[in-house]
């Protein structure tokens, strides 16, 4: 059957409460697999699929939950239920868990760890979930400079188990400093008895800092292409390493914080209780009636205009929905220039010269089409030219506005993608309303 029937046969299963078929075919699933069918089911199947996940591969899923589903799986589990399931995971995919948590519960799950493990927990727990430090992973091999590659080999080999995800070895000094990495591929590829110090890569495998926020990790990655990267303190001392599939995670995450911020949406959970939802969305809702309101007073004020020429209240939403159009590509655009880094003080200038060229060009291409329009369709050639003018005005304004509201709510510390197409709404509302309607009032109203 196809993969996509998936969730409905699970939900038929359970509905029939064969439950040894939804043991057998989640056993087929690898754990992301099973992390993505738990989001898609609504919060009663999600608590019985779970049930019946096999323990050893519970930790590994709620790993690959995102956390909003994590967190309502864990809300019921105790403590020492907790710690066992997660006993395997890796440093960092346990500090994730445990910020999930409320502060006695994620000190109960520790308590019931090994003083080792908590330790470990500990270096990772005490750098920001957002840092280098919070998303590093402390099983790293380490060897020194000066010995030959036949005695990294020859330890590798009573090690008998690398970290997943290692494609280099961290080099470091007696003191603990990390000088660089040595690349597997190169330990496999010359001789014995060439030193580590010469095969020494100090370049891709430069090092980061534990307080370096993970939106930079993900960039420096991107940019070079990065597998991995040590993590080192103040002093240069290796802390640990950060993997690609760690910045992978954080890519998604700030990314689908984009989409759902740019609609005011903060949960991650499809099917969160109906009243947790419903007051995250009633803040926007409330914000967008202001905005509203602003604009409908602006209409206000040609009240006497439009009752003399119907055919206005018909073309005003034109003005203002292709300038909304506009402004919020530019928008768009600029939300991701700043979040890739692309976009600086030395640009802006150029940003916003092009931004509104692009304004105009538009304006004026779909400005002749619309006064076109309006002109056939009501017979009134001054209203045709006047349509034309305040659509030229107001996607000029709403491609500057899409540029420069974004650059604002950067400097003030507001997340850009959080207001700006609120605030962008109200700009290219009034102005598109402003201009047509007094526009209007000026050439066809006596």
């Amino acid at each position: 059957m196809p993969e996509e029937d998936l969730p409905e046969r699970l939900l038929k299963a359970l509905e029939n409460k064969d439950f040894d078929s939804v043991r057998e075919q989640l056993r087929g699933l690898h754990p992301s697999e099973i992390a993505d069918l738990l989001e898609s089911q609504p919060a009663r199947a999600r608590g019985q699929i779970w049930d019946l996940i096999d323990r050893e591969r519970a930790g590994t899923v709620l790993s690959h939950a995102r956390d909003a589903v994590r967190a309502g799986l864990l809300e019921h589990m105790p403590p020492p239920q907790i710690a066992a399931a997660i006993r395997d995971l890796d440093a960092d995919d346990l500090a994730d868990i445990l910020n999930d948590l409320p502060a006695d519960t994620a000190d109960s799950v520790l308590l019931c760890m090994d003083l080792h493990r908590r330790e470990r927990l500990a270096a990772v727990l005490s750098y920001p979930e957002d840092s280098a430090g919070g998303l590093m992973n402390l099983d790293v091999v380490t060897v020194r400079a000066d010995v030959s590659l036949d005695v990294v080999t020859r330890y590798l080999r009573r090690r008998g188990r690398l970290p997943q995800q290692t494609d280099s070895l961290m080099v470091t000094g007696r003191d603990g400093r990390f000088l660089g990495v040595l690349h597997l591929t190169d330990l496999l590829t010359h001789g014995p008895q060439t030193r580590v110090e010469k095969l020494l890569d100090t370049e891709t495998g430069a090092a980061v800092h534990a307080d370096t926020p993970a939106r930079e990790v993900a960039r420096l990655f991107e940019q070079r292409d990065l597998l991995s990267a040590a993590v080192v303190d103040e002093n240069n001392v290796l802390l640990g390493r950060i993997t690609v599939d760690d910045v992978v995670d954080v890519i998604q995450k700030e990314a689908e914080h984009t989409v759902r911020s740019m609609a005011g949406l903060g949960e991650d959970d499809l099917f969160a209780p109906v009243l947790h939802s419903t007051r995250r969305r009633a803040v926007w809702l409330a914000v967008n009636i202001v905005t509203a309101f602003i604009a409908a007073s602006v209409i206000g004020r040609f009240a006497d205009t439009i009752q003399q020429l119907v055919a206005l209240a018909v073309l005003m939403p034109v003005v203002a929905s292709m300038g909304g159009v506009a402004g919020n590509q530019t928008l768009t655009v600029t939300v991701r220039g700043l979040a890739l880094g692309h976009v600086v003080r030395s640009n802006v200038r150029p940003l916003l010269q092009k931004e509104v060229a692009i304004g105009m060009l538009n304006g004026m291409l779909w400005a002749s089409v619309v006064g076109l329009i309006a002109w056939m369709w009501f017979g009134r050639i001054m209203l045709g030219v006047i349509i034309a003018a305040a659509m030229v005005i107001n996607l000029s304004v709403g491609a500057l506005a899409g540029a420069v509201i974004p650059l604002i709510l950067k400097r003030l510390g507001v997340d850009p993608a959080i207001a700006g197409g609120m605030l962008l709404m109200t700009v290219t509302d009034v102005v598109g309303f402003l201009s047509f309607l007094g526009l209007a009032t000026i050439f066809l109203v006596n």
